[in-house]
């Protein structure tokens, strides 16, 4: 099979929150934006149910729906969405080249797309535990009662009780957060003592709305569609006893990973995989390519921010291809 060559201005690689306001403002910008799915197109909100947090929607509005209407603006403004896997790139001269296969599950290189600038919105994964219930609805309550963000969910479990399963600075954070709406946070830890930050452990330790369990695993969530999340099955590491505790929700709070594997060793990154960006801008180390979303944030994690670096990383891609083309025209 032959190799399908692309070649465009604004290569958006991911199609979440970030990636589709930067293809809305490239495309009001007449760059012709090409926006490559990932393997979750629309990002997390695709697997999210309601969302209340979002500006302009007074009743809120379904996750999946709220994309839906991001893609369709960024079609309107002549954006192009197709859906590749890509394998590896090439950032040592620009344009830059895209490696892409039809799927992660073969080899084949079908599609090269060379690309004047890059912004990469591949978003980031929330780390599971990987236990029965947890998945998407659906095949378990993942969206309907299992989240993995409290800022974004915890309005919804107002006078009930919930589960926080971790033990670092992210686990604190949510369990406190979820005070402010739960009747009772419960924390989950599979060890006998916490790997967060001092000052955030004595915050928890000292809340009088939170219970810790520690030496405790959590093995399985339960509840159906319908009603949502009952209840949950632990296990105490120390005793090797199981016990079932009813819950209403159930928050995952052992970190997250940006999808940021492809770039490690050509862009620059923290310890986690965060790509790193320059001052106030959506710029990285290398000229012509910008990083927005949850791939470079990760202190705040909300769709809203992530639209927010979407639309700047567009607008430094479109200064830079104008401060190109301006040093192009001087040479002539």
């Amino acid at each position: 099979m032959s190799e399908k060559q692309i070649h465009r201005k604004v290569v958006i690689l991911g199609s979440g929150p970030a990636g589709l306001t930067a293809a809305v403002y490239a495309g009001r910008a007449q760059l012709g934006p090409l926006v490559i799915d990932g393997p979750q197109p629309g990002g997390q909100l695709t697997i999210t149910t309601e969302v209340e947090n979002y500006p302009g929607f007074a009743t809120g509005i379904m996750g999946p729906i709220l994309m839906d209407e991001f893609r369709e603006q960024a079609l309107r403004f002549g954006t192009e969405i197709i859906n590749v896997w890509i394998d590896r790139v090439d950032l040592n001269n620009r344009p830059f080249t895209l490696y892409g296969k039809e799927s992660a599950d073969t080899d084949e290189i079908t599609t090269m797309i060379k690309a004047e600038t890059l912004i990469i919105s591949t978003g980031a994964s929330a780390k599971w535990l990987g236990i029965p219930g947890e998945a998407p609805v659906p095949e378990g309550l993942g969206g309907n009662g299992v989240s993995a963000c409290a800022t974004c969910d915890g309005f919804f479990f107002r006078d009930k009780p919930v589960v926080v399963v971790g033990g670092g600075d992210t686990a604190m954070e949510e369990a406190l957060f979820l005070t402010k709406f739960a009747s009772k946070v419960t924390l989950v830890h599979r060890r006998h003592e916490f790997r967060a930050s001092q000052i955030m452990q004595d915050r928890v330790l000292s809340h009088p709305k939170i219970e810790i369990l520690w030496n405790t695993e959590t093995l399985e969530i339960n509840g159906a569609k319908e009603t949502g999340v009952e209840s949950i099955r632990l296990f105490n590491n120390q005793t090797n006893e199981e016990n079932i505790l009813p819950t209403q929700g159930v928050f995952i709070a052992i970190g997250h990973q940006p999808n940021t594997s492809l770039f490690k060793g050509l862009l620059d990154m923290d310890d986690v995989g965060y790509l790193i960006t320059e001052g106030k801008t959506m710029r990285t180390n290398i000229d012509g390519v910008f990083a927005c979303g949850d791939a470079q944030d990760a202190s705040y994690r909300q769709a809203v921010t992530a639209a927010g670096t979407g639309c700047m990383a567009a607008i430094d891609a479109e200064r830079f291809l104008a401060e190109k083309s301006h040093e192009q025209s001087a040479k002539v």
